[in-house]
């Protein structure tokens, strides 16, 4: 119907009796918003009733369909030394077992796209020591957790991926279309940062980085400078220059005190997993999958590791088990 879910929501919430209000007494409510009413009512009514079981589930021609086959991310363009690249990568993903190449192919489109060809290569040779403990008898289960995951901890999110993703024309794209903005009207969009020291010396040097680190005043002083809240309008030429400029230091990203503890991190976690492959091949799978526990950006990503470093503390418990 055009409109936001909420409208949805409330009227399968209408639907349900859970709240002692008639039904026009939400239409009425709706109504006094004054903005987007007629699409909003027409979702509203449309999940009542579905609620109530008068209407009938809508029927998607999508869902009808088979699945579609796996598409190939062999078609690309570019610079014709890094399509060279990028196709010297893809043989490579060829050669793997086949159960494995799907994931392994979307793993190396990701890695790619967060950094460069260089990185790609990184992700295959990581991928490729968990091939060589692998079988077709498993079902090459290590291999395919390695792929998914270790594409997943390459590519941390950091300042420099977040200001990268915001000023894509990709994004402006979609949230027009999310809004639903009119083609040729002007659309507003302010952005929320709240960098705390932690990202402030993640963006910097390794050495400088730790420098600022390791000197809990020197950290306090300039946090306290740094970690407030800001909103950065990205329809603007200030703004979008700012996060633009952020988010092309992506080239010097490996020099920095982020990529290396994150690197550091992942090296401890993978090689754990595959020290234990042929001992325990389940275990090693297991581990490999930990790493979905790891998400997020700034302090919800240190809780996310904390935890993720609470779990894996529990191994020696699980030896011989």
């Amino acid at each position: 119907n055009g409109t936001m879910i909420s409208a949805s929501l409330l009227g399968a919430l209408a639907g349900s009796d859970a709240l002692p209000f008639t039904r026009e007494s939400y239409e009425q409510a709706i109504g006094a918003g004054g903005r987007g009413v007629k699409a909003s009512l027409a979702a509203f009514g449309a999940a009542c009733d579905r609620a109530l079981g008068i209407a009938a589930a809508p029927t998607s021609e999508k869902a009808a369909k088979p699945a579609a086959e796996p598409k190939s991310t062999a078609k690309v363009s570019g610079p014709e030394t890094l399509l060279k690249g990028w196709q010297q990568l893809a043989a490579r993903v060829a050669a793997l077992p086949e159960p494995l190449r799907d994931m392994a192919e979307r793993g190396l489109k990701k890695v790619v796209d967060y950094q460069d060809i260089a990185y790609g290569g990184e992700y295959l040779d990581r991928l490729d020591k968990a091939v060589a403990l692998d079988s077709a008898e498993r079902g090459y289960a290590l291999s395919i957790a390695a792929a998914k995951h270790l594409a997943n901890a390459m590519c941390y999110d950091d300042m420099i991926r977040v200001a990268d993703l915001k000023t894509r024309s990709t994004r402006d794209k979609r949230v027009r279309k999310e809004v639903g903005v009119k083609e040729g009207s002007v659309l507003q969009v302010t952005e929320y940062f709240h960098p705390r020291i932690e990202e402030f010396c993640g963006t910097m040097p390794a050495g400088l980085g730790s420098y600022i680190e390791k000197r809990p005043k020197l950290a306090a002083f300039l946090d306290r400078r740094i970690n407030r809240g800001r909103h950065i309008r990205t329809d603007s030429f200030t703004g979008f220059a700012m996060l633009w400029f952020i988010g092309g230091l992506r080239r010097w990203r490996r020099r920095l005190l982020r990529h290396k503890v994150e690197t550091e991190h992942l090296e401890r976690w993978y090689g754990l997993a595959l020290g234990h492959a042929r001992q325990d091949y389940a275990l090693a799978t297991e581990i490999l999958n930990c790493r979905r526990l790891i998400k997020g950006y700034s302090d919800t990503h240190a809780r996310a590791q904390s935890k993720f470093d609470c779990v894996l503390s529990a191994l020696p418990m699980l030896k011989d088990r």
